[in-house]
């Protein structure tokens, strides 16, 4: 079941773009009305653009390979948690990689979110929860405070300007007791690929102007091989996550490019091809609730991480404290049924 809507939250992406043509490209961070500051990095509409020119592939399921397989990881943990959701949100949702996996038994409704209207177009739903489509910036979320359920995220938040702001907007979105699960890329995504660029460019025009603007550090790694990184190139366009930094070059030099495949080649090369390493966060969240359990006091432990190699040592000498135990209560016991006067006899 799928409804396309196109409500009055239409304003509020329209409102960040408009807002956006006002900034000039030197421009690194603004001012908010509580007096935060915040970085702008991304160009918004440049990233929605970008997307849009994805939906105009006729082959663009080649390139979906690494969303499809996080968003796959991130529906399999939804599932873990055991509980019905009446709202789930799929925030920068692209194609539906999350949501299309899940199932009535865990949610009754879903609205997909994405900046770009032409991806959300071709977004895939789950056959059995009806599922509604907003077209929505994750930079201004237009949900009434303690509303939702559940929201996820896969693959989408790297590009928001104030992530700690569209943090809060989500703590203010769910009810009581809600859930924010969701992963995005870390700081040593496509490292490879950035060296060689780099490197590349400090050697044919004698400076790197290229920007690492994510700063995150993850648990979560996984490899992919290419032939060669224009391919590479190739399919992180194709996947719509070329550069969108206000700083970005708008176009790269062929020497330089070249130069950097065989850079990346004779630096991380190897008999399957060349690694392009995707570093992949994820995180969950709960809104606070009465129910949920504390946690213990601070110095209450019994056991300290750095005696955690001597595990089978520990819990052996836990259970014969616990047999002990256990034996000092039933000789308490016998004592006493001992020592008490039989009522008969008085």
């Amino acid at each position: 079941m799928i409804r396309s809507v196109t409500p009055r939250f239409l304003s509020c992406a329209r409102l960040a773009n408009s807002f956006e043509r006002l900034l000039t490209v030197s421009c690194k961070c603004l001012t908010t009305p509580k007096g935060e500051t915040t970085m702008n990095v991304f160009d918004r509409k440049a990233k929605r653009i970008q997307r849009d020119r994805t939906a105009l592939l006729p082959d663009y399921k080649v390139y979906e390979y690494i969303k499809e397989e996080f968003g796959y990881r991130l529906a399999d943990r939804v599932l873990d948690v055991k509980r019905e959701f009446d709202i789930l949100v799929d925030l920068g949702c692209g194609r539906g990689y999350v949501s299309k996996h899940l199932l009535k038994d865990t949610v009754k409704t879903i609205y997909q979110c994405e900046l770009s209207e032409k991806m959300l177009l071709q977004s895939e739903v789950s056959q059995e929860v009806p599922t509604h489509r907003i077209v929505m910036d994750e930079e201004f979320l237009p949900f009434k405070d303690e509303s939702l359920d559940i929201v996820v995220s896969s693959l989408s938040l790297h590009w928001v300007n104030d992530l700690p702001g569209c943090f809060r907007q989500v703590h203010n979105a769910l009810k009581k007791d809600g859930v924010f699960l969701g992963c995005l890329f870390g700081g040593d995504t496509l490292f490879e690929l950035r060296v060689s660029l780099q490197l590349a460019e400090q050697e044919k025009e004698g400076v790197s102007k290229l920007v690492d603007s994510s700063g995150l550090m993850g648990y979560y790694i996984d490899e992919i091989f290419s032939t060669h990184n224009k391919e590479l190139m190739y399919d992180l366009k194709g996947m719509a996550e070329n550069n969108c930094a206000w700083s970005r070059k708008n176009f790269l030099r062929r020497s330089t490019i070249e130069r950097a495949d065989e850079i990346y080649k004779e630096m991380y090369g190897n008999d399957k091809g060349v690694p392009a390493t995707f570093q992949v966060i994820y995180f969950i969240g709960w809104r606070p609730h009465p129910s949920q359990p504390k946690p213990a006091q601070r110095g209450s432990g019994q056991i300290s991480f750095k005696d955690l190699e001597n595990l089978d040592q520990i819990t052996q000498k836990l259970k014969d404290e616990d047999l002990d135990k256990l034996k000092s209560t039933s000789s308490d016991s016998g004592e006493n049924s001992d020592t008490k006067e039989d009522p008969k006899k008085s």
